[in-house]
């Protein structure tokens, strides 16, 4: 084989059918559409509809509430700190703020503040100040010989 003999398979490529060029192309005239009505002509969206029959959007109830001030963390679990802090990325000995979590890398950005979770082991002894975190998480700072300290956001939002 060579490169100029190289070439689609039968039947790979059609050509696109080109409608309304007269009668000898089988698709002339109303090319397809029938006639009249609101199908055959242009600029038509039809989504949603079902001829007179109650729409599937409106057929479903409506559910939930969104709260448009909700408070939206950044999240961060008690494995990822330590593998920072094994990686050097955050300085065990001082303190763990928001900033420098930012600033690790760790968090791209502090949101409504930073949420300290469970998942994951933590051995290093860190003082962390953050906004939010769980019961679960500060126990297992504690355990670690650490200390967890919330920021006053946090009694903001309570």
């Amino acid at each position: 084989m060579k490169l100029h003999e190289i070439r689609d398979n039968d039947g790979a490529n059609r050509k696109k059918k080109r409608v309304a060029r007269g009668p000898g192309s089988g698709k002339g005239k109303t090319a397809g559409r029938g006639i009249k009505g609101q199908k055959s002509r242009s600029g038509v969206a039809l989504n949603g509809y079902e001829g007179g029959q109650m729409p599937l959007y409106r057929r479903l109830p409506k559910r939930g509430f969104s709260k448009p001030n909700r408070l939206e963390f950044a999240v961060i679990n008690l494995g990822q700190l330590q593998g920072f802090v094994d990686a050097g990325k955050i300085d065990a000995n001082a303190e763990v703020t928001e900033d420098a979590l930012v600033a690790s890398g760790l968090v791209r950005r502090k949101l409504d503040g930073v949420r300290l979770l469970a998942k994951g082991e933590l051995s290093a002894k860190l003082n962390i100040a953050v906004t939010g975190a769980s019961k679960a998480a500060v126990e297992a700072v504690e355990k670690a010989g650490g200390k967890v300290t919330l920021t006053a956001a946090a009694a903001a939002a309570e």
